[in-house]
C-alpha cells in the first residue's frame, strides 16, 4: 500500500510539473513574440527572463531548464535567469539542459546541440563595469563585450563560469567550479580557476543502430 501511495504521489508531483511547464511555455510566447522556441521545451521551476524587444532568441526542441534542487539534486540554489539585451542574440540548439544557469547576453551567446550545463553555471558575454575605476564612478559606458560560442555536444560542471570571448570546440568537458577565460579546443577536458588544459578525450564509435536498451560501445 505505501508503495502504491508513494506511485500515486510521484505520478501527481510529475503531471503539476508538466502542467506548470507548459504555462510557462505559453506565458513565454505570448509576452516575448521574439522568442521562438522549439518542440518539447520544459521549465521545471520558475524561469526569470528578461527580453528586449530588439532582442534575437531561439531555443530549439526537448531543452530542459530546471530551477530547482527539487529536479536536480545537484543542489540548484537559485532559478534559471536569462537576460537578452538590446540588439543582442541568443541561440541554443536542441537536446541541451540547463540547472540553475545564468545567462547574460548583451552582444551573443550560441549553444551548440546536445550541450549541458551543470548546477548554477553561469555564461556571461560582457564585463557588466568598465575596467578604469575613473569610468567606473560615473558610467558604464566602455564595457567590453565580446561573444560565446559553445559548440556542440559540450559538458559544463556546477558552478562553472564561462567569460566574454570564450569559444569551447565540440565535445569538450569543463570541470566544476571552474573560471574560463579562454578557447578551449574541441575533444578535451579543462578546469580550475583559471580553467586549464588536463586532458584529450577520446571516444569510442557507438552503435546506434542498437535498442537504447542494448546500446553499447564498439571497440576503436
Amino acid at each position: 500500500m505505501r508503495k502504491l501511495l508513494r506511485n500515486i504521489s510521484r505520478m501527481v508531483k510529475e503531471n503539476l510539473a508538466l502542467i506548470r511547464s507548459t504555462i510557462t511555455y505559453h506565458k513565454i510566447k505570448l509576452f516575448y513574440p521574439r522568442v521562438k522556441l522549439g518542440q518539447n521545451v520544459r521549465f521545471y521551476g520558475p524561469i526569470q527572463l528578461r527580453i528586449s524587444g530588439t532582442a534575437t532568441v531561439h531555443i530549439g526542441d526537448n531543452v530542459t531548464f530546471r530551477s530547482s534542487t527539487s529536479y536536480n539534486f545537484v543542489g540548484i540554489n537559485r532559478p534559471v535567469s536569462i537576460y537578452v539585451g538590446d540588439q543582442a542574440t541568443l541561440e541554443i540548439g536542441h537536446n541541451c539542459g540547463f540547472s540553475g544557469t545564468a545567462i547574460f547576453v548583451t552582444s551573443s551567446i550560441h549553444v551548440g546541440s546536445y550541450s549541458n550545463f551543470g548546477g548554477n553555471s553561469s555564461l556571461w558575454d560582457t564585463d557588466f563595469h568598465p575596467l578604469d575605476y575613473r569610468l567606473r564612478r560615473v558610467q558604464l559606458e566602455g564595457t567590453r563585450t565580446s561573444p560565446i560560442k559553445i559548440g556542440e555536444d559540450v559538458f559544463i560542471g556546477a558552478n562553472v563560469l564561462i567569460l566574454k570571448g570564450v569559444t569551447i570546440g565540440p565535445r569538450s568537458i569543463v570541470g566544476a567550479g571552474s573560471v574560463v577565460s579562454k578557447a578551449i579546443p574541441a575533444d578535451q577536458i579543462w578546469a580550475g580557476n583559471p580553467a586549464q588544459f588536463i586532458r584529450y578525450i577520446q571516444s569510442a564509435p557507438i552503435d546506434y543502430n542498437a535498442n537504447s536498451s542494448q546500446l553499447e560501445v564498439l571497440p576503436a
